[in-house]
């Protein structure tokens, strides 16, 4: 009611329409005309009266340590939209895999969002990120939605990059932006802020307005009605001398209302969202595209489109991390940084050339590829069970790209990544590139085992006569809970998969048999399926011992699972964070 009344001031007496009615307690009784007083957690001193037929409780505040919304939030990203800039003496974004504007339903979390996507706003202005204030409720029966109270707030206060603030309503501690008027003489300290204050005065009030002058020095907006029984106008212009904005002039409030009903707001562009959804963004990176519209919609009472939203987290990533073209050109500089304070690192980028009207430019060139790994992962395999778990996983910035891994792990079960690479997909090209460098520089030893999903990039990698990954230099063994899923597609059914890998698990040949003859009976064709494959690559009892237990890539999946949240970063990001989360603690 209180959202309506300030979104619509003109109706001048809102009318609440309340229903009694009886609540039935735990107990069966029923709650009939109890006064009850409360004084609910987090409220103000003066206590709350209760409804005639509604008991107040207290609810237990609980602090919670994630940042993150509820995760039966996730929702559906973009593909990914190839678009690439060619930066003097620079290293450009290596273009996705998949090129299109369709949305793609993926039941899965490794959603891959789009690339860049042309703004929707009429205005091309920056916004300054800003500061979320929350209060306590004063009521004990208030409930909130169950992703709003898994919302790390301190993080949230935190101030911003380059003197920003973090969250949106930076400048206004009382919470009323957009609900005042502007005054003649009220200054801002910037552009942006000057026109993040416009927009969302229009967005809270439910009207448009269109911009009459915008340049360095001045900006001028009138009502979309002006001249049609509205005069609402509003002219800031700059300071010079003290570098600030100040309003000169402003006819308001509207006079105008609205003629139409829409789900969304022109001013709701991009930027203002970005400034928003700025400081749950630096809570958690990997927060998903339908939570920051779900969120954003319920605090402007507008619906943005989920590309709008996508361009806006993309834009606070870079204020956050760096520009996601910079980023790039940063890696050369890593490098050398790298290679200069620890000796003995490895590091392998590869770039393309740039052609220009079929000559190629030599004063650029485009990031390809990049493998990387440290010293004390090289000297820590030496120890550790002579395996590796290889797995793929997309990244979610702005050029999308792939991340591949190797893992091992030690006697007491320790897991330890030790070489990744950042490639264009997943093909035969980029799995031999990894592949060739982890052989090269991190496992020479002799009677390897890989284990991996049943990737023809991967296969063609290991089967090429100079990869050094031949038997009986290495051998190679397939993830049962990949060769399970593809005999899923195939034939349906729990039972038959549980079979399967029943089967697979098995130690000894008669153990092995006895699964195998119960498949066997429920479809003859199930066991022909499997024979197709190699029973050293699926089976533990014909793995010689080399699996040392280890029939699935978990151990891969664990990790991708800890990089979920640096794989929405730059790639320069990406890359320093995994120098600092693993390495410098070896």
């Amino acid at each position: 009611m209180f959202l309506c009344r300030r979104q619509f001031p003109e109706v001048r007496t809102p009318e609440l329409l309340a229903w009694l009615v009886d609540v039935v307690s735990s107990s069966g009784g029923s709650n009939r005309n109890t006064n009850t007083l409360a004084n609910p957690a987090g409220s103000s001193s003066r206590p709350a009266v209760a409804s005639s037929s509604i008991p107040v409780y207290e609810p237990v505040v609980q602090h919670v340590a994630s940042p993150s919304f509820a995760v039966d939030l996730n929702g559906t990203e973009d593909d990914e939209v190839v678009e690439r800039e060619n930066l003097p003496n620079a290293l450009v974004g290596v273009a996705p895999v998949g090129v299109g504007d369709g949305f793609l339903v993926d039941e899965e979390d490794d959603d891959v969002e789009p690339d860049m996507i042309d703004d929707d706003s009429a205005d091309d202005i920056g916004a300054t990120g800003p500061a979320l204030e929350v209060g306590g409720s004063s009521s004990g029966t208030q409930q909130y939605p169950p992703h709003f109270s898994s919302l790390d707030l301190d993080a949230m206060r935190h101030e911003g990059v380059l003197g920003h603030a973090v969250g949106f309503r930076a400048r206004d501690a009382e919470g009323t932006t957009g609900l005042t008027e502007f005054q003649v003489g009220q200054q801002f300290q910037d552009k942006d802020e000057a026109l993040l204050s416009v927009k969302t005065y229009s967005i809270r009030r439910g009207v448009q307005y269109k911009v009459v002058e915008s340049d360095h020095r001045r900006y001028v907006g009138k009502c979309s009605e002006f001249g049609n029984g509205c005069t609402w106008l509003i002219r800031l212009s700059l300071r010079k001398r003290k570098g600030i904005w100040e309003v000169k002039r402003y006819n308001g409030p509207h006079t105008c209302l609205a003629t139409s009903i829409s789900s969304d707001h022109r001013s709701l562009d991009y930027h203002v969202i970005s400034a928003f959804i700025m400081p749950m963004v630096r809570a958690d990176a990997s927060v998903s595209i339908k939570v920051l519209l779900n969120a954003t919609a319920a605090h402007f009472g507008f619906r943005p489109t989920y590309r709008r939203v996508w361009m806006a987290k993309q834009k606070s990533i870079a204020l956050i991390y760096g520009d996601w073209d910079e980023s790039y050109n940063d890696l050369p500089r890593w490098v050398l940084g790298v290679q200069m304070t620890m000796p003995g690192s490895v590091v392998v980028l590869k770039t393309s050339p740039v052609r220009v009207g079929g000559q190629v430019d030599e004063s650029q060139a485009y990031f390809h590829r990049l493998f990387w790994t440290f010293p004390p992962c090289i000297e820590a395999f030496r120890h550790c069970k002579p395996l590796v778990s290889i797995d793929g996983t997309h990244l979610y910035g702005k050029y999308g790209g792939t991340l591949l891994i190797a893992i091992a792990q030690d006697g007491n079960s320790n897991i330890l990544p030790v070489a990744l690479a950042l490639v264009e997909s997943e093909n035969v090209e980029s799995w031999t590139f990894f592949l060739s460098h982890l052989r090269q520089h991190v496992t020479p030893q002799p009677g390897l085992l890989v284990i991996s999903d049943r990737h023809n990039g991967i296969k063609a990698a290991l089967e090429a006569p100079d990869g050094g990954w031949l038997p009986p230099s290495a051998y190679r063994a397939f993830c049962i809970r990949h060769v399970a899923a593809n005999f899923a597609l195939t034939f349906k059914g729990k039972d038959a998969r549980r079979l399967l890998v029943n089967a697979a698990y098995a130690k000894t040949e008669v153990e092995f048999d006895y699964w195998f003859d119960i498949l066997r009976s429920e479809d003859p064709a199930m066991c022909e399926w499997a024979n197709r494959i190699d029973y050293s690559l699926w089976t533990q009892h014909r793995d010689e011992g080399r699996r040392f237990g280890h029939m699935t890539t978990n151990i891969s999946e664990c990790v991708n699972s800890i990089l979920k949240g640096v794989r929405n970063l730059p790639v320069a990001s990406l890359v320093k964070a995994t120098y600092g989360r693993w390495w410098t603690k070896l």
